[in-house]
């Protein structure tokens, strides 16, 4: 099987959707930007982002750092989703390439992840702008998460 396949990973929690969805009440800097989690699976996780006047820069693009901040997160919950009961999760690493211009309704960010290891995992995010029902990939990332034992949020 090919590296990133459901298949192969391994769900050390069954109460996973309910663990990033506690996580995430407790992220006050992403519900201040009005980000929402859209899709919860085993290593994968998209968060989407209604465009707003304050998180554009001054050409009426959403700015990199939003656009970084929810390909991060979606990251950081797609390996989360992996992680064991009372195991949290922080970003040690990650490298974006800007594609085009992120404009558009609507940001979604979807994170998954490519390699579950014992303290580290990789995991990639592709952000797309969605306009009147045209996608545009806008980002893509390649992120290591590490996993703290005894840290949950």
């Amino acid at each position: 099987m090919g590296a990133g396949r459901l298949s192969e990973f391994r769900i050390r929690d069954e109460n996973y959707r309910a663990r990033v969805q506690d996580s995430y009440a407790h992220q006050s800097f992403l519900q201040s930007m009005g980000a929402t989690i859209s899709h919860i699976a085993p290593g994968q996780v998209d968060i989407a982002l209604s465009a707003r006047e304050d998180l554009l820069q001054q050409h009426g693009y959403f700015h990199a750092g939003v656009t970084s901040t929810i390909a991060d997160s979606a990251a950081g919950y797609a390996a989360y989703s992996l992680f064991a009961a009372g195991d949290g999760v922080l970003t040690s690493e990650f490298k974006i390439n800007l594609l085009s211009p992120a404009q558009g309704e609507t940001l979604v960010a979807r994170g998954r992840v490519l390699k579950s290891g014992k303290q580290l995992t990789i995991c990639a995010s592709d952000v797309y702008g969605l306009q009147n029902g045209t996608q545009t990939h806008v980002a893509t990332g390649l992120f290591t998460l590490m996993r703290m034992e005894g840290m949950e949020a």
